[in-house]
């Protein structure tokens, strides 16, 4: 089969021949049929998740047809179309994993990270961390759902509640996230970098109340805010337009520092926490959301051997939406869907 691989930080991805590989008695067998492209996989690319264990395939947006299962797995598995997450394996025994947050265990090990992703034409997953993907979604729509979706999900419900919503940064994530939030009757605010007209132009098509700068206050104070931007001064930015007893929610696996701030704007009861990864539950519970508001995802398409060029796309953000690799198409270019 072909893959990309990443051996070093900051070097290109290699395309390979690799061979096949086996399901152990856990695993599925996965024939690649979509693999989003996440900003998580330019943290890894840049060498900022410590955790990484290279050389290793990214991605971990993974749709696939199950073709072979391991001992231990039921055949009736064979032939169904399967969503393979970041989080790959959890310990099962720890006090984060026996009291429902596995996206805590110190011993887990995530998809394209410390287990080979879906950079691939074939991987391996554990079939206990795979999701069902409704006959209702395609391929490349599904598979920005395993990440951007969920950790957006995850972000929403720490979010319930609030009103008057806030984003920052309006990629893959967030444009997943205003459909939800949009259908859950919440007023959504979208923030941007000063230049990306386009943007806050695009988040506001998705039913933004308002999109502008995200150094500029919104019309409206905020109940609480979500940043998908790996930019740690947009904390007190957030806070800054947040109303008293709200809370700002930094939905990344990296973020830069985050520059000092006065007390006044925590002050109030205004909390600021982080979403760290996400567990089954969450799957369950964003994949029966759809059934009640569903999401489109706007894609731009790459072929597999073109994941460099993928990527180097996501880091301009010269796109709407999100990215996704497709093994089956060759074409070698990006195209609009």
């Amino acid at each position: 089969m072909r893959a990309m691989v990443l051996y070093s930080p900051g070097q290109p991805l290699q395309c390979e021949e690799r061979p096949i590989p086996t399901p152990s008695a856990q695993q599925l067998l996965l024939r690649v049929l979509a693999c989003g492209v996440c900003r998580t996989d330019l943290h890894l690319f840049d060498g900022e998740l410590p955790q990484a264990v290279l050389p290793r395939v990214p991605g971990h947006e993974i749709v696939g047809e199950v073709i072979a299962a391991g001992a231990d797995v039921a055949a009736e598995w064979i032939g169904r179309r399967v969503g393979v997450p970041w989080l790959g394996w959890t310990c099962g025994e720890c006090v984060f994993c026996r009291s429902g947050r596995e996206n805590l265990c110190d011993q887990a090990q995530f998809t394209g990270c410390q287990l080979d992703g879906g950079y691939a034409e074939y991987t391996v997953a554990d079939q206990r961390f795979c999701f069902a993907i409704p006959d209702t979604l395609s391929d490349i729509q599904a598979a920005p759902l395993l990440c951007a979706g969920l950790i957006g999900f995850r972000a929403l419900q720490m979010a319930q509640g609030a009103q008057h919503l806030g984003l920052y940064g309006f990629g893959a994530a967030a444009h997943l996230a205003i459909q939800i939030a949009r259908g859950r009757g919440q007023q959504v605010y979208a923030f941007t970098r000063a230049d990306d007209h386009e943007g806050q132009a695009y988040a506001r098509t998705l039913g933004a109340e308002w999109a502008g700068p995200s150094d500029q206050p919104p019309p409206h104070a905020l109940d609480a805010s979500l940043i998908f931007a790996p930019v740690g001064a947009l904390v007190p930015l957030a806070l800054s337009a947040t109303v008293k007893g709200g809370c700002v929610i930094c939905a990344g696996i990296h973020m830069s520092d985050i520059p000092a701030f006065p007390y006044r704007l925590l002050w109030g009861e205004r909390s600021v926490r982080s979403v760290a990864n996400l567990t089954r539950e969450d799957g369950t519970a964003f994949f029966a959301q759809l059934q009640h508001t569903p999401v489109h995802c706007d894609v731009t398409r790459f072929a597999l051997e073109d994941a460099n060029q993928a990527l180097t796309c996501l880091r301009s953000g010269h796109f709407n939406g999100a990215i996704v690799l497709t093994p089956k198409d060759s074409a070698g270019y990006a195209r609009h869907h």
